[in-house]
């Protein structure tokens, strides 16, 4: 993948170990000067290309952070405490990555003029009053991660109101795609498909009316670098497919794609679930010239393949 509109720039990938960041990582290094900036916890050092510089450090440390961490011209923001369960179980660890190691990269950025594009969430509207949502509708999280994620998203606003700093937040919809691993805090479609391919049942929380606007991963790739060259900063943009499909629609899908012989099975609803969301990307479409390029389907079927490889 080779990206024209953005080549010979020096850019710092915080998380870039991890799902998001490593692709938009690999995306990069063709024709830039990456750093990748990640403590390894959650993220993998196999997801970081041979000709990438590797900052081993936590993104909560100011220290390497001044010393290493905004030596670019451009930072992808990914890293974070990504788990709507262990925010809510650790909301202060939750707080310190996501809020306060931010807030001192933005500082960082703004003394050395860096732009920054970072991730934000549609969590932070909580239980949306409609679909599909606005970037105008109201914010009413219903987790420490998403508040934490609105807080973010409105310190980008800020520092670029108040410090001419160049910054974009992204509302990332449902993510998905290869590299996904399943896991307790992994989405719904990498822990159907791992279902899926061992032959256990497919679990369904509640009566799987709920729909979800899921988004592949190399459209969020295209958001980010659209992001990295508008001439459109201190906004935030919906970034999704404008879609939804219901989750009990997913399941089935999953199991074709997969030929399974696994069971789909509704086991009892999770307390606090969203019951509807599905972004309006009209706004990313008009000022990023942001327009998803991959389908539901096709999108499953690259990462049922990039599963199958895993497994075999």
């Amino acid at each position: 993948m080779t990206l024209p509109e953005f080549q010979n720039q020096r850019v710092l990938v915080t998380g870039g170990a991890g799902f998001i960041g490593s692709h938009l990582t690999h995306a990069l290094a063709f024709d830039n000067d990456v750093t990748v900036y990640d403590s390894l916890i959650n993220g993998d050092l196999e997801n970081v290309p041979e000709d990438v510089n590797l900052i081993k450090a936590d993104v909560c440390d100011d220290e390497a952070l001044h010393q290493d961490g905004t030596k670019a011209d451009m930072i992808f923001h990914e890293a974070a405490m990504v788990s709507v369960a262990q925010s809510i179980d650790e909301p202060v660890k939750s707080q310190a990555i996501n809020v306060d190691a931010t807030h001192s990269l933005l500082e960082e950025a703004q003394k050395r003029d860096v732009r920054v594009v970072l991730a934000s969430s549609a969590a932070i509207y909580g239980q949306p009053t409609r679909t599909p949502i606005e970037e105008t509708d109201p914010k009413e999280p219903t987790s420490p991660y998403g508040l934490d994620k609105l807080t973010i998203d409105h310190y980008a606003r800020l520092y670029n109101d108040l410090y001419d700093l160049e910054t974009v937040a992204l509302r990332y919809f449902n993510v998905y795609g290869p590299g996904q691993t399943p896991g307790d805090y992994a989405g719904v479609i990498s822990v159907f498909i791992d279902q899926a391919l061992s032959g256990e049942p497919i679990t369904v929380h509640g009566d799987g009316e709920q729909t979800r606007d899921f988004v592949f991963i190399d459209d969020v790739v295209q958001a980010n670098i659209k992001a990295a060259t508008t001439d459109a900063v201190g906004e935030a943009y919906n970034i999704g497919t404008g879609e939804s499909v219901t989750i009990r629609e997913l399941a089935e899908l999953i199991q074709d794609i997969t030929d399974t012989d696994s069971d789909i099975v509704h086991t009892d609803a999770r307390s606090g679930d969203i019951e509807h969301s599905e972004a309006d990307i009209s706004k990313a479409r008009d000022r990023l010239d942001y327009e998803p390029t991959v389908s539901l389907r096709e999108g499953l079927e690259r990462t049922v393949e990039w599963y199958r490889e895993e497994l075999e």
